[in-house]
């Protein structure tokens, strides 16, 4: 492939990284990850509420890695309470990218190694991140726990819940992460363990020879 043609490879490859990064970074800092409705289930069993009268008892929370705000409803009014890295490995896979496209790369973890390695590591750690908060969520009852958090008069249940924009954001960054290690491949570069099996062909055909 022509220099030219890596360079804009290269260059797509560090916007986009770069742009993960910011992504990432505006994902975090946020409460959109977990966005649900609550229902007061002490209040409504006591008045035996059903239909419209439900709604009165039905409260909104919703949540991100760090913090997160939740409106209690238990048929007296709203109450809002609040309770209270991905991104450098972003950055140093676009620093990579760039340094490919207008320097001199090496052979180690500057080269296109680095590429694969830096794009693998912020992949998975995305992909780690949302399993791991995911299977919270679902398997553990987050949202539950939460809404119960030193409640003493009211149980709390609950009774909707739906990843939001965050959590889908952070899903997109660890695609194009992926996308960036598929564009090495499309600039002329092996995959790491397939150039190891190349040379390991190599030289078992040397020992055969001798």
């Amino acid at each position: 492939m022509p220099a030219q043609q890596k360079k804009i490879i290269f260059c797509a490859a560090g916007v986009l990284s770069f742009a993960c990064a910011l992504g990432t970074a505006a994902a975090i800092g946020t409460q959109l990850w977990v966005k649900g409705t609550i229902l007061c289930k002490t209040g409504a069993l006591l008045v035996n509420a059903t239909g419209q009268e439900l709604e009165k008892f039905i409260g909104e929370i919703q949540y991100g890695l760090f913090y997160g705000e939740r409106v209690r409803q238990c048929g007296l009014g709203g109450r809002p309470s609040q309770f209270s890295l991905l991104l450098v490995f972003a950055l140093v896979g676009a620093g990579f990218f760039m340094f490919n496209a207008f320097g001199s790369p090496y052979e180690t973890l500057h080269g296109p190694v680095g590429l694969y390695l830096w794009s693998f590591i912020a992949c998975s750690c995305g992909c780690l991140i949302m399993i791991l908060f995911s299977s919270e969520v679902k398997i553990h009852h987050l949202s539950e726990k939460i809404a119960n958090f030193r409640e003493g008069s009211f149980t709390f249940k609950t009774h909707s819940e739906q990843f939001a924009n965050s959590f889908w954001i952070i899903l997109v960054c660890s695609l194009v992460h992926f996308l960036n290690a598929l564009l090495i491949r499309v600039a002329g570069f092996e995959f790491p363990f397939s150039k190891s099996k190349d040379s390991a062909t190599t030289t078992g055909a040397v020992d055969l020879m001798y």
